[in-house]
């Protein structure tokens, strides 16, 4: 099964089965880590938003339109900031690696 490593705000990693289909929301969430998806996945908010690894970034798809627009609200956006809801885990992606913001904007 592959596996992603979430990067807590405070550098804690953790290393954790990312089930293929998966979002990175969802494993996340299977996995207790603090990940608010105030929207649960619907595109609407921007607190799924991560921090993707630069190593990663250039593996992932393009975001969509509506990806970006909401990325817009997040709070510390980066060049590698994605939400976490529109990255489904791939066999490709075994190994991901994405940072946690030191907070997040819920706008809902």
């Amino acid at each position: 099964m592959p596996k992603m490593t979430f990067i807590q705000p405070d550098g804690k990693r953790l290393e954790v089965d990312a089930p293929v289909g998966l979002s990175v929301l969802e494993i996340a969430h299977k996995h207790g880590v603090d990940i608010e998806g105030a929207c649960e996945g619907s595109l609407a908010c921007s607190t799924c938003h991560v921090i993707v690894d630069p190593e990663w970034y250039g593996k992932l798809p393009d975001a969509k339109p509506d990806e970006e627009d909401m990325l817009d609200l997040a709070f510390g956006l980066t060049k590698t900031s994605r939400l976490g809801c529109q990255l489904i885990m791939t066999p490709e992606l075994d190994g991901l690696v994405v940072s946690l913001p030191t907070a997040t904007r819920n706008m809902m």
